[in-house]
Order: structure tokens, then C-alpha cells, then sequence
């Protein structure tokens, strides 16, 4: 296994990095880019052994890879704790290498905690997650220590806002954004910004 060095992440001061994977990154992105203390969610590709892949490398499996999504937000606003209470709401972390009809590893659920503080409240906030049986199945998300992020082709970014018609949007984003909306009304951003 090729051992990549850790790509540094550059992070403006005053603001966190949060990088996570559940399933497709299209939905993930949707969903914590109207969150009130986000400044930016950029999907892209975490944990793999190739630097530099491409989405049919990564689509392939053959590069470890999962999609996922870097979170630059103000903690002042909105907390890490949050974003991963949000994370199990909006996506399935009980199943392994899937997300509905998205099937293989580049699905997987995990968490790359950047930090020892990050790692503690992703632990905690999985046995709390549990407990209060937000699923009712065993999680099988990975936390495991960032190592890299690559962005996703320009094509991907905002996929769900610069593609609202089409059938994926249409029939799997869509539905996933009116109950994350719901029951987090009181995250979102201000309407206007």
C-alpha cells in the first residue's frame, strides 16, 4: 500500500475544517452548504492511496478513496459537535460501502477527524448517536485520522443547485433536502446569504 504524506489544509483564521464522507457527495453537499456558520463545502475525494484521482478512478474502487466533503465553518456560529449530529441525520451510517442505490467503498460512511479534540467528539458523538437509536442498526462509520483531500472535478461542485431537474436531484437530492430543511429549520442559513 502506498503511504501518501498528509495534505496540508489551509484554514483562515478564526474557521475549522471538517471532513466527512456519506455516500454520495452531491447530497452531503447540499445539505450542510445551507447551514448557518459554513462558509464553504467542497466535495472531493478523502482517504485513498492515489494522489491527484479522478472520479472514474475513484468510482472504480481501485483507489481507496470515498467521496466526500471538506467543510470550512465558523465555530463561533455553528459547532463541529453540530455538524456531526446534522452528518447521522442526513445520510445512513449503518451500512457498509452503501448509500440506497450508491454501492461501494467510495460510499462509505467516515469521519477523517483533523485533530485530537475533533476525534474525541466524533467518538462521543457516535456512542450518543446510538444510544439514542437514531438508527436502529449497528453504525459502521470509520473515524479515522485525515490524511488527504483532493477536490472533485469543477463539474461536481454544487451538483444539486446547478442541476435541480435531473432525475438524481430530482429523485434522491430533493427528498433528502425537504427533511434535512425540516428538522433543522433552525440551522440554516438566512435566506438572502
Amino acid at each position: 500500500m502506498l503511504n501518501l504524506p498528509l495534505t496540508p489544509v489551509q484554514v483562515p483564521a478564526g474557521k475549522e475544517i471538517a471532513t466527512f464522507a456519506g455516500g454520495c457527495f452531491w447530497c452531503v453537499e447540499a445539505v450542510f452548504s445551507e447551514l448557518d456558520g459554513v462558509d464553504k463545502v467542497i466535495s472531493g475525494y478523502a482517504g485513498g492511496i492515489v494522489k491527484n484521482p479522478t472520479y472514474r478512478e475513484v468510482c472504480s474502487g481501485s483507489t481507496q478513496h470515498a467521496e466526500a466533503i471538506q467543510i470550512t465553518f465558523d465555530p463561533q456560529k455553528i459547532g463541529y459537535s453540530d455538524l456531526l449530529y446534522i452528518f447521522w441525520h442526513v445520510h445512513d451510517p449503518t451500512t457498509l460501502n452503501r448509500q440506497g442505490a450508491d454501492v461501494g467503498t467510495q460510499y462509505r460512511s467516515a469521519i477523517y477527524y483533523h485533530n485530537d479534540t475533533q476525534k474525541a467528539q466524533a467518538q462521543a458523538s457516535i456512542a450518543q448517536a446510538q444510544t439514542e437509536a437514531i438508527w436502529p442498526n449497528p453504525f459502521v462509520t470509520e473515524i479515522t485520522q485525515f490524511t488527504n483531500f483532493y477536490p472533485a472535478e469543477d463539474y461536481h461542485q454544487s451538483y444539486y443547485y446547478a442541476n435541480p431537474s435531473e432525475s438524481y436531484c430530482t429523485f434522491v437530492i430533493s427528498p433528502k433536502m425537504a427533511k434535512f430543511r425540516k428538522k433543522f429549520a433552525n440551522k440554516l442559513r438566512p435566506s438572502g446569504e
